[in-house]
């Protein structure tokens, strides 16, 4: 997450902010100052996963404390074992003795093979694979946002069927904020 990217920030049904981190932050503890007593959540824009925000004391403090929390992900996201001036992340692959035989007899060994696989299962399921994402984005942010409201099951049915003019017409009566982050995220 950087500073560029986006959250968005709900009161109930209700968008109170969307912008990044530090700026949501400081409108939520503008918010709670004016004496707001409803909760307030906030998601990542993109993926629609819940961000937790520390927005003790003054507005500019709640912002200073997202910008270090901004920081501090993204320093935790750059130190990870492999080659990171390559792009490269070890991680554990678990496989039969078979599957490692058949991989260290193809050229370049297991490493190779199987970034060469990644690349070919990625470019050909890259559309579905969207899809998907897309789906669950919205389905994650219309749970926990609209989870309550008339249609909501009949609406997640039509999203995972990728049925757009059903969805449109299930959340067509759904509070317009709502409706409207549900078709942003589509639209992406």
């Amino acid at each position: 997450m950087t500073n560029q990217h986006q959250c968005i920030a709900f009161v109930g049904q209700t968008r109170l902010a969307q912008g990044s981190l530090p700026e949501v932050a400081r409108t939520i503890r503008q918010r709670l100052d004016a004496g707001e007593l409803a909760p307030i959540a906030v998601f990542d824009a993109e993926t629609s996963e819940p961000i937790d925000l520390d927005v003790r004391g003054t507005p500019d403090q709640a912002a200073a404390r997202a910008e270090a929390q901004l920081i501090s992900r993204e320093a935790a996201a750059q130190v990870r074992p492999g080659r990171p001036k390559l792009g490269v992340v070890a991680r554990e692959v678990t496989l039969l003795p078979r599957h490692w035989d058949w991989l260290g007899a193809q050229p370049g060994g297991a490493s190779v093979t199987l970034r060469k696989l990644v690349d070919v299962a990625r470019k050909q399921g890259h559309a579905s694979e969207g899809i998907r994402r897309t789906q669950d984005t919205a389905y994650r942010f219309m749970h926990a946002v609209a989870g309550d409201l008339p249609g909501f099951e009949e609406a997640a049915r039509a999203l995972y069927a990728w049925d757009r003019p059903k969805l449109e017409t299930l959340i067509a009566d759904w509070p317009t904020d709502v409706a409207d982050h549900v078709r942003q995220i589509l639209a992406r």
